[in-house]
């Protein structure tokens, strides 16, 4: 078996990364030879040098599981992307990669110049209309993370996303889904759902999952966050009816009912994200549902969603179709097995073709790497040009001038390279100062993410009828975003069939929708203007929506 035969996998998740090893063949079923999970040690309350965690959790994992570096696939956080699913009319490629570019420009929160970013085609042509995936991420955030792994002796090929990977993995792994099946991928600081259907993908990135059952531990039991995310894991199950904590064990039961709480807000966002596919992408219900992360396993998480859903729910295997090496152990890899589904995703990317196939990797980083491949080869067109010029001395001193230069032009580029070298180790010199910097660089980019969560809740929440006409920013003395003031109008006769259903008006009732989103603070929300025009057609609003403190 050849080394090139042989790839890494690595999904970096919040807390934990898994790394795999495979040996991949063209056209064949991929072959897990290794894999392991790390660890970052960290409090999620304070991520101030994340990269070092990450570095050390990942050197760790080499070492204690023996695995050499070789080509690297990677997949990131689906919380680090910005994700559109914009409809395209049918055009030629050239025109529609500029229409996809013009709105990432105007839809993603960053310049475009910050960005690195990748597009896919979803499906065929549909009533005139041609779904697309955009998927953008900060390029400081993806550099960051390359400059970790390269620590690790790493050098990623592909730089994919984790639900991406996810939605490979189980369209490989179960190719005759029929209908509309939702992957709920629970993890620890946000939970991905996938919705797989026939011509259509779309995900979504909710952040509750595992970390909020943990902080919602350690406010009940008024103790430390290492000493709830133990507790957790000792005892947490979800709390059903008919199914108790055993007699006496009051900790447990009351360990059951936070766990209930936090879930059941994570199904109410499923639901609102259900309704949001079916509206907004023209999806289906989904008739099944996949659980597969790190939190999912929490005793009774399939029963709930069984009974709050109504669908048939089961836990996601990876490896229908994949094969083992001999030396993995099957029983472990059955209780691993939820938190490798990212990395087989990955694996596929390698040999095979994939639905989705994207990469995130920086223009000027795939650059440098299809540059560094051809190095070789310069050392080969080099021994090739003294050999023939030495050949050729005895005919002509015309022809030896030439290899001469030929020469010099080999010389030149070994020197260009040697600088290349240089900016590099120069770069990995300045890495320290920067990651100094990195914890003012979080903040600002979880503001950004605030501004951006707080525009979807106020799209999600208007009714038909209404629409917007502005947004204004309420800050602080320090400049934090602390306020939105909401303007907008609708058409009374269709605002009038919502309140034949509610006793409130319709602004009552979309003020009470923002009340129920986390991004806003409940008590802060309120209607500081309702007014109809003079000829009863259009009811204005202003409503004035406090932002919840960021976590």
């Amino acid at each position: 078996m050849f080394a090139s035969d042989h790839i890494l996998a690595l999904n970096v998740g919040a807390g934990k990364l898994a790394l795999a090893e495979f040996s991949v063949r063209q056209g064949r079923v991929p072959v897990l030879l290794n894999y392991g999970f790390g660890e970052f040690g960290m409090d999620p309350e304070n991520e101030s040098a994340a990269s070092a965690f990450l570095i050390a959790a990942l050197k760790d994992v080499m070492t204690s599981r023996e695995i050499r570096p070789a080509p690297l696939l990677m997949a990131v956080s689906g919380q680090l992307v910005f994700p559109r699913f914009p409809k395209m009319p049918p055009v030629a490629k050239d025109k529609l990669l500029q229409m996809i570019q013009l709105d990432a420009e105007q839809n993603v929160p960053f310049p475009i110049t910050e960005l690195v970013w990748d597009y896919q085609l979803i499906g065929g042509v549909s009533e005139g209309e041609q779904n697309v995936m955009i998927v953008a991420a900060k390029n400081e955030t993806v550099s960051e993370l390359i400059v970790s792994v390269a620590e690790a002796g790493l050098d990623p090929e592909v730089i994919d996303v984790a639900p991406m990977a996810l939605y490979n993995c189980v369209r490989y792994n179960y190719p005759d889904l029929d209908g509309c099946s939702m992957i709920v991928d629970i993890g620890a600081r946000s939970t991905n759902l996938v919705f797989i259907e026939e011509g259509r993908f779309f995900s979504r990135c909710i952040p509750v999952a595992g970390n909020a059952i943990t902080q919602e531990l350690a406010k009940s039991f008024q103790i430390g966050y290492r000493a709830a995310e133990a507790l957790k894991r000792e005892c947490a199950f979800v709390a059903l009816g008919g199914v108790f904590a055993p007699v006496g064990d009051e900790r447990a039961d009351r360990v059951s009912k936070v766990v209930r709480n936090v879930i059941t807000r994570l199904h109410a966002e499923i639901s609102r994200s259900i309704a949001f596919y079916r509206s907004q992408q023209g999806g289906s219900t989904p008739n099944r549902v996949f659980l597969t992360g790190g939190s999912s396993v929490i005793p009774h998480m399939n029963t709930f969603f069984a009974d709050k859903l109504q669908v048939e729910v089961q836990y996601l295997n990876p490896f229908l179709h994949v094969a083992l090496g001999p030396q993995i152990n099957t029983e472990q890899l059955g209780r691993d097995a939820f938190m490798l589904a990212e990395v087989i995703g990955l694996a596929l990317r390698r040999k095979l073709a994939c639905p989705v196939e994207i990469n995130l990797l920086p223009p000027e980083m795939a650059r440098h790497k299809t540059f560094r491949r051809r190095i070789p080869y310069f050392g080969l067109v080099a021994a090739g040009l003294v050999l023939t010029a030495g050949v050729w001395t005895v005919y002509t001193k015309g022809t030896i001038k030439l290899y001469e230069k030929q020469a010099q032009q080999v010389e030149a580029r070994v020197n260009f390279l040697a600088d290349e070298q240089k900016k590099l180790n120069a770069a990995r010199a300045q890495f320290k100062t920067v990651q100094k910097e990195s914890d003012a660089i979080r903040g600002r980019i979880a503001a950004r993410s605030q501004l951006v969560r707080a525009m979807d809740a106020i799209r999600e929440c208007l009714f038909p009828g209404m629409w917007l006409t502005s947004i204004e920013s309420v800050r602080n003395a320090q400049g934090e975003l602390i306020q939105l003031r909401i303007s907008g109008r609708g058409w009374v006769d269709q605002l009038k069939e919502l309140e034949k259903k509610k006793p409130a008006t319709a602004v009552e009732q979309f003020r009470d929708q923002l009340k129920m989103r986390p991004i806003f603070a409940t008590d802060g929300v309120k209607i500081t203007n309702e007014r109809e025009e003079p000829d009863g057609s259009v009811r204005g609003f202003v409503v004035e929506a406090a932002l919840s403190p960021i976590s």
